[in-house]
């Protein structure tokens, strides 16, 4: 599959509460951009929906955003350790936390360049 990213992705695992209405279930981030990132769940929904997704910083800053769903794959749970299943998410706009959001994605860059 071609590279779509105009953005670099970084690694790195963060706690994510999701969902369509509220985040109500819970996901870890598999990696992050400054456009978007990946929730790395068994539970998954159809590319195109609209989630509200919640993630806190490792400095403990929470961030609030409205994202759209790119694509999914939907992977059994006792798989999901091998075989890379869940949400490929964009970033439609900034509840809150987009500053914090922003400074995490820097010192990420700064970290793995």
């Amino acid at each position: 599959m071609a590279e779509n990213r105009n953005q670099p992705r970084h690694r790195k695992r963060i706690q994510v509460k999701y969902g369509v209405e509220a985040p109500s279930r819970v996901g870890f981030t598999e990696d992050i951009s400054d456009e978007g990132f990946f929730i790395k769940s068994a539970i998954v929904l159809r590319p195109g929906t609209i989630l509200q997704v919640e993630l806190r910083t490792p400095d403990g800053e929470v961030i609030s955003i409205e994202g759209r769903i790119r694509w999914a794959k939907k992977v059994p749970p006792n798989l999901l350790h091998r075989v890379k299943g869940g949400m490929g998410i964009k970033i439609r706009r900034f509840n809150s936390g987009q500053d914090a959001y922003r400074r995490f994605c820097v010192e990420l860059h700064k970290r793995y360049a």
